[in-house]
């Protein structure tokens, strides 16, 4: 398959999605019904969540991760757009990002703030880029997510629910909205840590429904710094297969690991550069998004002459849409939420195959990265979903 293959709106498949992992791993423990994934009853499910770990990737790779491959049941398809804001907050609700409305990397809340003074990082919790001022008192996190947290409502129901995440996220803001409110939140913030903690959880037997949820981010970071694939991705990708070997072989009977991950990711091919392009940034008060799609911000009354602009400008390499044609279309995958419709650019633009529409003035570290992702090719959209049980 051509990894550049591009999955549009309307040929997305109705299968399970990255969604729908929550509510299978509470049925599998005794908690509901619903259960699209193949899970199985068991007594405790370890959810591993390997960013940037996409369906193509592992296969193109899979010399370098042999227990992954082994144990893969099927690909599943993640939300749009295919970054980790939007899937983590997809995972930590069971909802499509139309209903969360974290609507991707960075985006404007103008329901929250209506003059559009700030776009919200939803990565970073901050104002406008990576590293701007924190953004929690402009857009607290249980107000731009409100909904809650399947993590939390498991708890509630009466499951231990163990988080073991990097100390560095216990309270940032994406935490908060994609996860609630871990109560028993343990500090790993190395693949070795998430893989000792887990090896020992699982050794103390059945206690009762337990749900385990780790992540690692260190195959993302490699992706973004070198590119997919390269010598340094793939020493990554063997280090986890390593971590998922050890969880295997601890699998006690009524244990179950999950692996998968939030996107996959392609390698810059075109850079256009929205902020030297001047027919990019008329009439445009704000811009979201990130390089491979952009949520675009137009002047009160400019906006039908900010979509000509763009699609004439990028007729050939991206995606052009009005905010009108995306939700008639379910680009966010549902019926969008009163709220949810407000954050929408007024258009948006999604870059064709490998192309980039990067921002060089505002998003400088950005705009250099060889590894990036949040379009809809199939090495974008789809991530691996690996069962391996006691």
């Amino acid at each position: 398959m051509d990894r550049l293959h591009e999955l549009l709106p309307g040929s997305w498949p109705d299968d399970p999605t990255l969604a729908d992992l929550a509510g299978s791993a509470s049925s599998a423990l005794g908690f509901g019904a619903d259960r699209p994934l193949p899970i199985p009853d068991s007594h405790t499910v370890v959810i591993l969540m390997v960013d940037g770990l996409g369906d193509l990737l592992l296969h193109e790779h899979s010399v370098f991760a042999p227990t992954l491959l082994a144990h893969r049941s099927m690909p599943l398809r993640v939300g749009f757009p295919s970054t980790t804001a939007t899937s983590l907050t997809s995972l930590g609700t069971g909802l499509p990002c139309a209903e969360h409305g974290v609507l991707g990397y960075s985006f404007a809340p103008r329901d929250l703030d209506p003059a559009v003074e700030h776009t919200l990082n939803a990565l970073r919790w901050t104002l406008d880029t990576a590293d701007g001022p924190p953004a929690d008192g402009l857009y607290p996190p249980t107000e731009v997510q409100p909904m809650p947290s399947a993590f939390d409502e498991l708890t509630h129901a009466g499951a231990a629910v163990i988080t073991l995440m990097p100390e560095l996220f216990r309270e940032s803001g994406l935490t908060r909205a994609a996860y609630g409110t871990p109560a028993d939140y343990r500090d790993a913030s190395s693949p070795n840590a998430v893989r000792d903690q887990a090896v020992e959880l699982l050794a103390a037997g059945d206690q009762g429904p337990r749900l385990v949820y780790a992540y690692l981010p260190n195959l993302d970071a490699a992706g973004h710094r070198w590119g997919p694939g390269t010598p340094e991705w793939q020493e990554r990708l063997r280090r986890i297969d390593d971590v998922a070997a050890a969880i295997v072989e601890a699998l006690q009977p009524g244990a179950t690991l999950v692996v998968t991950g939030d996107h996959g990711m392609i390698t810059a091919g075109r850079r256009i550069d929205i902020d030297t392009t001047p027919a990019l940034t008329e009439g445009v008060r704000a811009v979201g998004g990130e390089a491979r799609v952009r949520h675009v911000y137009a002047e009160p009354g400019r906006a039908d002459d900010v979509f000509a602009r763009w699609a004439h400008e990028l007729d050939g390499h991206a995606h052009v849409a009005t905010r009108d044609q995306v939700l008639a279309e379910r680009w966010f995958g549902a019926p969008a939420a009163a709220h949810v419709t407000e954050r929408i650019g007024d258009v948006v633009a999604v870059a064709g195959r490998d192309t980039l529409l990067t921002r060089s003035v505002h998003e400088p570290m950005e705009t250099m990265m060889p590894g990036h992702h949040g379009g809809w090719t199939v090495a974008e959209l789809l991530v691996p979903l690996i069962i391996a049980t006691g």
